[in-house]
């Protein structure tokens, strides 16, 4: 008897302030080195969420447990209000997107290639929508300029835009991000964080780890500062980011200012002393 693989349903849009993932008393250790311990993050539909921490705060391994890539030591993680470990890789494809740090391939892809692999897990639920999205999300991170030249061939700040342009035409209302500005100059690290702030606009839940803590006043709807495994604090930037919890945070003194035009919070170190 032949068995028919089901094919994977995608999810109904979320309604806004609907918790795409979460984790609930999560701890990961890896090696001998407890990375995460006792965390409770939360991901809703409408908003973008940095992460935001020193080196080593357990940032991107949050991130890799949030998008069912790393499992847990302990705790609970959920996506779409299921446990993490209950969805198949498929089901998975469909609700959350992930950019890693760095994107390497072996074969000499060309962009439009690349950026078309994000649609593979559509490719039998609506495969009628890939043009359209593949050239929405290159014309959006402006890539599709150079859309038949090698992968291999660009830049690292092209590169790193070539694979937010694959992310996006996956279309999954869940978006998580890890350091998606590291190679990127001024002008497109504004250019990412619009993009990102436009998909919680229009009713995603975007996750974004970030070192830059003046883009992440700007953008962020929410931010969580992790510190030595933990979240020392969880809310609104203008309300978590003061002096003396960064200052701490990151073991440097830092200044909170007002943007002399707009009054949005400025973060610069404290070079005084």
């Amino acid at each position: 008897m032949i068995r028919l693989r089901r094919r994977p349903v995608p999810p109904p849009a979320p309604e806004p302030g609907d918790v795409l993932a979460e984790t609930a008393g999560l701890s990961v250790r890896l090696g001998a080195r407890e990375v995460l311990s006792g965390v409770d993050v939360a991901v809703r539909a409408g908003e973008l969420l940095a992460l935001v921490g020193p080196n080593g705060a357990g940032k991107s391994t949050l991130l890799s447990v949030l998008a069912a890539d790393l499992p847990p030591t302990s705790g609970a993680v959920r996506i779409h209000g299921r446990p993490a470990s209950a969805w198949s890789a498929p089901e998975l494809a469909l609700r959350r997107s992930v950019l890693p740090q760095s994107a390497s391939l072996s074969f000499p892809f060309t962009v439009e290639e690349v950026v078309r692999m994000g649609r593979a897990p559509w490719s039998s639920a609506r495969p009628e929508d890939d043009d359209a999205a593949v050239a929405e999300a290159m014309a959006a991170t402006e890539v599709t300029g150079f859309a038949a030249r090698p992968f291999s061939a660009l830049s690292g700040g092209e590169r790193a835009r070539v694979a937010l342009a694959r992310v996006l035409a996956q279309r999954a209302p869940l978006l998580m991000l890890d350091e998606p500005t590291a190679a990127l100059d001024l002008r497109h690290q504004e250019l990412v964080l619009r993009l990102c702030r436009e998909r919680a606009l229009a009713g995603d839940a975007v996750v974004v780890v970030l070192h830059d803590l003046g883009l992440a006043a700007a953008y962020a709807t929410r931010v969580a500062v992790l510190r030595a495994g933990g979240v020392a604090a969880d809310g609104p930037p203008d309300e978590v980011f003061s002096e003396r919890l960064l200052s701490e945070v990151y073991d440097q003194p830092v200044e909170v200012l007002p943007h002399p035009r707009t009054g949005a919070v400025l973060v610069l170190p404290n070079r005084d002393g």
